[in-house]
């Protein structure tokens, strides 16, 4: 199909996942639900259930366990991200505090998603306290943990503790990506701290990252307002 440039999509990968099921070739099938996930299409309740009907039909009771605890997992973090983007912060939150008492093992995507529904509520103290949180929880912010609480902090102009962040990313272990460097650059930018934002930029293009076409935009209006220094668009330009 894909030589022929037809590419399946989730319903086409379901069948064939249940299929394989249904055949006993349970291992074959985990297969296909990982190049489900290296193409960026998510398995559902369908793939899953698939997944554990396997599992029983050859015994396995554990691995068919196994399956239904991650399906509550997956199928939970996308009913979070439904209750934030809905602005139902508080069911969210609630929901939280149930995954947690039922000692459910949580990790990044989950916090994640709730706390990024925090910062785009505008409820930055809420998303500040859960961010801070997580170590105690056995939880280690990854790269997107911190571009997501990073760029809550710029919306709301504490530019501050938003290039603090950055520095406590090194210091952590968790190096800043160029989305890190062009989140924080847009919000100096945007708060018209422009002297702070191209410090931000040179080093940016120093650890090899470039300007993404939002950055860029800002930093040719900012050329064309004379704001900037011009030698520093063909610096962004061979970066």
């Amino acid at each position: 199909m894909v030589g022929q440039n037809i590419f399946p999509n989730a319903y086409t990968f379901n069948i064939l996942v249940d299929t394989l099921c249904k055949e006993g070739m349970v291992l074959d099938a985990e297969s296909v639900v990982q190049m489900m996930i290296q193409r960026e299409i998510k398995p559902d309740a369908i793939t899953y259930s698939s997944l554990m009907d396997g599992y029983c039909l050859r015994g396995e009771m554990n691995e068919a366990k196994k399956v239904f605890d991650l399906m509550i997992f997956k199928l939970t973090a996308i009913l979070l991200d439904g209750l934030c983007s809905n602005q139902r912060l508080s069911t969210a939150i609630e929901l939280l505090k149930e995954m947690e008492g039922k000692k459910m093992e949580l990790d990044n995507v989950i916090f994640n998603v709730l706390i990024e529904g925090l910062c785009k509520a505008g409820n930055i103290e809420t998303a500040r306290d859960l961010f801070s949180g997580l170590s105690s929880k056995g939880v280690q912010p990854d790269v997107r943990t911190y571009n997501i609480m990073i760029r809550g902090l710029c919306n709301r102009g504490l530019l501050v503790e938003a290039e603090k962040l950055v520095r406590e990313m090194g210091e952590k272990g968790c190096s800043p990506d160029g989305c890190t460097y062009n989140t924080i650059i847009r919000g100096f930018i945007n708060n018209k701290e422009t002297s702070w934002a191209m410090g931000l930029i040179q080093e940016m293009v120093v650890r090899g990252f470039s300007a993404d076409a939002s950055t860029m935009k800002l930093i040719i209006d900012l050329l064309s307002k004379d704001k900037v220094d011009p030698a520093l668009l063909p610096l962004l330009k061979d970066s």
